[in-house]
């Protein structure tokens, strides 16, 4: 039985930011933090499944690919990596990747990674606050500038670069290749309304991601059968012994998380394992929060 207040740590990249604010306050000193990545706090705890992340851009991150379960198993990782985007804001004209124009054989993919124009072949969107994307493991992506992202996805770093923009880095072109879905992406995410409070922006074997909208004052019972994560992004609430409010993130799991709005609500995102559960988030009486 868990419930924790999450520790924030802030990873430096070429293409982050240097002000997280007002997401979060980890980071600062005048270093682009480019993801913040919420972890348990518990002594000794077990690594959890999922990983929640922002990630804040000031520069286009690299055109990459993640491996899928079988893929990364054979190269001795415990899993791949699917992920969901919820994006927090965004300049006037930013943009994410998802997959390419048309369908590339394993030879003209080679080619385009080789030449750089992969840059040129995938498909860019634009995006604003409140979009969701889904991207399943073997989807070719990138983001774009200007962009503050919620990401949750299965716990791993696996990442294949195709293109960095000429940063240096390395590519992993054999890898890519191998593990990359080289044509258009299926990126139709369509959020749908299970309840006056709860929205689901998408859901899949590995996890399901929600928003919530937690009216003031009111009272609330979340039932964390699963590994159970919730963010909040704007208000404030009382959960279980402690306070959170913007950035601020708690871990749930085989627990019950008492939930107390604050005086101008609560909106936050929740992700947990597995598929949805209708039964997760229920109103619950002034007298059985203390």
């Amino acid at each position: 039985m868990t419930v924790e207040h999450a520790i924030a740590h802030s990873l430096l990249k070429p293409w982050g930011a240097v002000d997280s604010r007002p997401w979060s306050s980890a980071g600062g000193n005048d270093r682009t933090v480019g993801e913040i990545w919420y972890e348990r706090s518990g002594p000794a705890a077990v690594a959890p499944s999922l990983l929640l992340k922002l990630l804040l851009t000031s520069q286009p991150l690299s055109i990459q690919v993640h491996p899928g379960d079988a893929y990364a198993r054979s190269m001795g990782l415990p899993n791949g990596k699917t992920e969901a985007w919820y994006v927090l804001s965004a300049a006037p004209e930013a943009r994410i990747a998802l997959g390419l124009k048309r369908r590339l054989t394993r030879q003209q993919l080679r080619q385009a990674i080789a030449d750089g124009s992969i840059a040129d072949l995938v498909v860019w969107q634009a995006v604003c606050a409140g979009d969701t994307a889904f991207v399943p493991a073997g989807t070719i992506h990138a983001i774009g500038a200007g962009l503050v992202i919620v990401e949750i996805q299965q716990r791993s770093d696996a990442t294949f670069r195709l293109f960095d923009h000429g940063r240096g880095r390395k590519l992993h072109i054999e890898d890519a290749i191998a593990v990359a879905d080289a044509g258009p992406a299926d990126a139709h995410v369509m959020p749908s309304r299970l309840s006056d409070i709860r929205t689901l922006l998408t859901s899949n074997t590995h996890f399901t991601f929600e928003k919530i909208d937690l009216a003031a004052n009111s009272t609330w019972c979340l039932e964390a059968t699963r590994e159970t994560w919730l963010l909040a992004v704007s208000g404030s609430a009382r959960t279980g012994s402690f306070e959170i409010s913007m950035g601020d993130a708690v871990f749930a799991q085989s627990d019950r998380l008492d939930i107390r709005a604050g005086v101008f609500g609560l909106s936050g995102l929740l992700a947990y394992a597995g598929g949805l559960d209708t039964e997760l988030l229920q109103c619950a009486d002034m007298e059985t929060i203390q």
